[in-house]
C-alpha cells in the first residue's frame, strides 16, 4: 500500500466525482443534480473499454517482440499505439477520477516486461534511438529517446492498471490509467507513434530513382 503521487480532489472539491457515485453531485448547468448512477455506469463502461484496449496492446507488443512477423512489425505497432492513444484521450477528456481510498492498494507484482523490452531491442537494433524534445511547452532541450523503452514503459503502466481492474478495483484502475496517461505513458506513446510513423514513411518513400523508374516501366508494359 502506497500513498498517491498526487492528492486528487475530494468528493466535495472542484474536480471529479467518486467512481462509486456515493452522494449527490451537481453539474455546471444551473446547479441541477447529476444522475450519479448514470455517471458511475459511464465510468464503468470506460474502464471496461480501457481494459480491453490495454490487453490488446499488451498482446500485440508481446507477439511483435517474439519476432513472429518482423516484416509487419512497424505497421502493426503503429496501429496498436494509435488505438492505445485513443483510449488515453478518452481518459484525458474526463474530469479527474477520484478513487475511494486515500492510499493505492497493493496490486501485487507487475508482469515482467523486460523480456518484451529485450525482444523489441533485438527487432529494432540500430533503429530504436531518436531525437526527442523534453517538453515542447517548457523546454526546447533535445535528448535521446528510445523507441523500445517507450513501448515497454507504456505496457508496464497499462499492465499495472489491469491488475487493479481484474481485482475488482475499478476506481483504482481508472485513477491509475488516467494519472499515468497524463504523467508518463501518454507522452511515451505519443513519441513512439511519431517514430513509428517516421520509420514507416522512410521505408515507403525513401526509394532510389532507378527503382522507381523500373517500377513505372513495368506498370506501363503489363501485357
Amino acid at each position: 500500500m502506497s500513498d498517491r503521487p498526487t492528492t486528487p480532489p475530494g468528493p466535495d472539491d472542484a474536480g471529479g466525482q467518486p467512481v462509486d457515485g456515493a452522494g449527490a453531485a451537481s453539474d455546471d448547468n444551473g446547479g441541477r443534480p447529476v444522475d450519479v448512477r448514470t455517471e458511475a455506469l459511464e465510468l464503468r463502461h470506460l474502464a471496461d473499454e480501457t481494459a480491453v484496449d490495454a490487453q490488446a496492446y499488451l498482446d500485440v507488443l508481446t507477439e511483435v517482440a517474439a519476432g513472429s512477423s518482423p516484416d509487419t512489425a512497424i505497421p502493426v505497432l503503429l496501429l496498436a499505439v494509435s488505438q492505445t492513444l485513443v483510449a488515453g484521450a478518452r481518459l484525458g477528456a474526463i474530469n479527474d477520477v477520484v478513487p475511494s481510498e486515500r492510499f493505492e492498494p497493493d496490486a501485487g507484482p507487475d508482469p515482467d516486461i523486460d523480456p518484451v523490452r529485450a525482444g523489441l531491442a533485438n527487432l529494432f537494433d540500430g533503429l530504436d534511438e531518436y531525437a526527442d524534445v523534453v517538453d515542447p511547452m517548457t523546454s526546447g532541450e533535445v535528448v535521446t529517446g528510445n523507441l523500445c523503452d517507450d513501448l515497454a514503459d507504456v505496457a508496464a503502466d497499462l499492465a499495472h492498471g489491469l491488475r487493479h481492474y481484474r481485482s475488482g478495483r475499478v476506481d483504482e484502475a481508472l485513477w491509475w490509467w488516467q494519472f499515468s496517461y497524463l504523467s508518463t505513458w501518454g507522452l511515451r506513446a505519443s513519441s513512439a507513434l511519431r517514430v513509428l510513423q517516421s520509420l514507416l514513411g522512410h521505408l515507403r518513400l525513401d526509394v532510389d530513382a532507378e527503382t522507381v523508374a523500373d517500377a513505372e516501366f513495368e506498370a506501363l508494359h503489363v501485357d
